[in-house]
């Protein structure tokens, strides 16, 4: 299953959900309403029945994409952070442990939002196989989203 992770303050009706929609139409855009807690327990939820989850995660929803498969490694065939807020709580608190997962993630060296070194760090620090893209963008990657080959990326 792909499933797309919006952010703190969108949803999955953005601008990034609709776009993957249209590239993957069997794509799930899920909003994820709440505090850290009711939306884990709603991925966990969504992610419960069967494994090789692809799940792409935006900002916020990147941390929690991080969160979950270093949580259920077995589950998650790869993950694809834009932009992600590795730097916040609880990632920065209490970083994972090292994970096999496949994670790939673009961040905007303009970003003024999710700071990209300390991002950076911590995604070396947690992900053992790792492809991290500065990217010319802002936090919102409106037109790395749109560059990028993501039949290819998800490896269709």
């Amino acid at each position: 299953m792909k499933l797309f992770i919006h952010g703190l303050i969108s949803s999955g009706q953005g601008f990034k959900g609709v776009f993957l929609r249209r590239v993957f139409p069997d794509i799930l855009t899920p909003d994820f309403p709440g505090d850290l807690d009711e939306r884990m327990a709603k991925l966990e939820a969504l992610l419960a029945e069967g494994d090789g989850h692809i799940l792409i995660g935006s900002s916020y929803g990147g941390m929690m994409a991080a969160l979950y498969a270093c949580a259920r490694p077995r589950k998650v065939q790869k993950i694809i952070l834009l932009a992600p807020a590795l730097p916040f709580h609880p990632f920065d608190d209490h970083p994972p442990d090292p994970c096999d997962v496949p994670a790939i993630i673009y961040h905007g060296s303009r970003d003024e939002i999710a700071p990209l070194e300390p991002t950076r760090a911590l995604a070396e620090q947690v992900f053992r196989h790792l492809q991290f893209h500065v990217v010319d963008d802002d936090h919102m990657l409106h037109e790395t989203v749109q560059k990028l080959d993501w039949r290819a990326l998800v490896g269709e």
